[in-house]
């Protein structure tokens, strides 16, 4: 009994040590955890600030410089874009006239007048640009008696256009935008 006794104590030693240990990882892991919460709780509270300032900034910002910044960088692109096509415009006319007037689109066997209206070079160069931004997809135009010859043979000359591979009476505007 008594060697039975003397195990138990021990035992009783071992299992009171354990549940001290046990009873101090306990206060540990529910320290850990308060902390964790209170962190969480913080950081909460630090992103909801966060967001609010970031919307009220948005909205600031749009209502006043953003939307007139962006307004006003539009209105100087549009600004840019006409001074572009009139300057283009009046180089083409000044270079390069409307094929019935230089004689050169007269047909020699004919009368006064061309059998077919001659297309001039800007209206080319529109059909071209519009084909391109209309369908990237398929951007060739079909080359027909309309266009004068020397007109396709400059835009080909200096690369502004391409042949289509397997159809040279197809075109397609270079693009340059890519």
């Amino acid at each position: 009994l008594r060697k039975v006794k003397k195990d138990l104590e021990m035992v009783l030693s071992t299992v009171r040590s354990k549940d001290k240990q046990l009873d101090e990882d306990l206060k540990r892991e529910q320290q850990w955890y308060e902390e964790q919460e209170r962190l969480l709780r913080t950081l909460n509270k630090i992103e909801e600030e966060a967001e609010t300032q970031v919307e009220q900034l948005s909205t600031e910002s749009l209502k006043t410089g953003g939307f007139d910044e962006l307004h006003n960088k539009m209105l100087k692109l549009k600004t840019y874009k006409k001074e572009l096509l009139n300057a283009m415009g009046e180089f083409l006319d000044e270079h390069f006239p409307v094929p019935e007037k230089g004689g050169n689109a007269q047909n020699k066997n004919s009368s006064a007048e061309p059998a077919v209206q001659l297309i001039t070079l800007p209206e080319i160069l529109e059909i071209l640009i519009n084909k391109l931004m209309t369908t990237p997809h398929e951007p060739y135009i079909t080359i027909n008696e309309s266009f004068w010859p020397p007109y396709i043979e400059l835009l080909l000359r200096y690369g502004m256009v391409l042949r289509h591979p397997e159809d040279p009476n197809r075109m397609r505007l270079e693009a340059f935008h890519n």
